[in-house]
């Protein structure tokens, strides 16, 4: 799932401030390709917090029942500065690449795409035969400015650590995080320290992870009545903590909890994001846009497809997807104000979202 709002707003995210407790961020719910499209379920960016380590982007959907559709079509698009994460609790999608990935992702087993510099990809639930839910989350994190033009790349992780703890399973697929004693650590490249872990308790029962004390950290719940640092976090909301516990314990109260952990070290940038990109400014996201147009035309028919030489240009192209790449929305004139840190009534948007066509 990538960004498919067709008016998206140009944000700049930077670190929040950090209280005591829970905060709790509540989703808010985005259709993606226009009011018939699916929709999913936003909690990063929003005013209220914008980024948690280097995490700057969540969100969460299904269970949506793709049996008797077509089920996710999202045609080729590019992305710039960060990395994508893709983790699902149910279904599968095919990823293709410009670098040549072709690689379908399932419940338990990590996609991870560098955009770097530029890369375009495609994501699609696979034709035949295939489960009939999707479910899960699209993470994105921003790389620093030491690598935010590195060359793309993707990985592909099928076996990722695990532990068991009193009937608890917390699976770590970016990062490490350390469980009863034992560092379990991803084999997947990050370029910030961060973690990103899926744990799953039964009903009454908890589980203590030994956290980095550096790091913040947020629950996204998904399924379940649960709690974090014993403060309750209802189901769909993300609960974050500031840096300093070294100890971090999720508790399932009468119902099974599913969740998804993500947490790093405070980002220091401030990071400007607009559809599918992420840079330091709006020129460089004004130059990415101009970029991708350049590489996509229109057809006689009136549908996208490839101008001539595309392969060769920043985005390259995504070959074997049914249909020609996405035009890029069109971009407000958005001129950003002077940054520092924002209060705690700051939106961080450096403009109100329009109302979605």
């Amino acid at each position: 799932m990538s960004n498919l709002e067709t008016r998206p707003a140009e944000q700049v995210c930077t670190a929040g401030e950090r209280g005591d407790g829970v905060e709790l961020l509540a989703p808010r719910e985005v259709p993606l390709g226009g009011p018939r499209a699916m929709s999913v379920r936003r909690t990063i960016p929003q005013r209220q917090r914008s980024l948690v380590g280097a995490w700057c982007f969540c969100d969460h959907y299904g269970p949506d029942d793709v049996s008797g559709s077509t089920g996710m079509q999202v045609p080729p698009h590019p992305h710039t500065g960060l990395q994508t994460v893709s983790w699902l609790f149910a279904g599968e999608i095919l990823h293709r690449d410009s670098v040549g990935s072709l690689q379908t992702v399932r419940p338990g087993e990590l996609n991870l795409m560098t955009a770097g510099v530029g890369i375009s990809h495609s994501e699609e639930s696979p034709s035949g035969v295939r489960p009939p839910l999707l479910h899960g989350v699209q993470l994105w994190t921003v790389l620093p400015s030491t690598h935010r033009e590195v060359e793309p790349h993707f990985e592909h992780h099928p076996n990722l650590p695990v532990a068991w703890v009193g009937g608890a399973r917390v699976q770590v697929f970016m990062g490490s995080l350390g469980v009863a004693g034992e560092d379990l650590v991803s084999p997947a490249r990050t370029y910030t320290p961060l973690v990103g872990a899926q744990l799953d308790l039964p009903a009454g029962t908890s589980v203590d992870l030994d956290v980095e004390p550096g790091f913040e950290h947020a629950l996204l719940v998904d399924d379940g009545d649960a709690s974090l640092a014993a403060e309750p976090v209802p189901k769909d909301h993300l609960g974050y903590v500031a840096p300093g516990p070294e100890r971090l314990t999720v508790t399932a109260g009468e119902s099974a909890v599913r969740a998804v952990l993500i947490g790093g070290e405070p980002f220091d940038d401030d990071i400007v994001m607009w559809w599918n990109f992420v840079g330091r400014s709006h020129e460089e996201i004004e130059r990415a846009r101009a970029d991708w147009t350049a590489q996509v035309a229109g057809s006689d028919g009136g549908e996208t497809a490839y101008a001539a030489g595309a392969d060769g240009r920043r985005f390259g192209e995504v070959h074997g997807y049914a249909s020609g790449p996405l035009r890029a929305p069109a971009l407000p004139d958005v001129r950003l104000r002077p940054r520092t840190r924002p209060t705690s009534h700051d939106s961080g948007v450096a403009s109100e979202p329009p109302p979605m066509s």
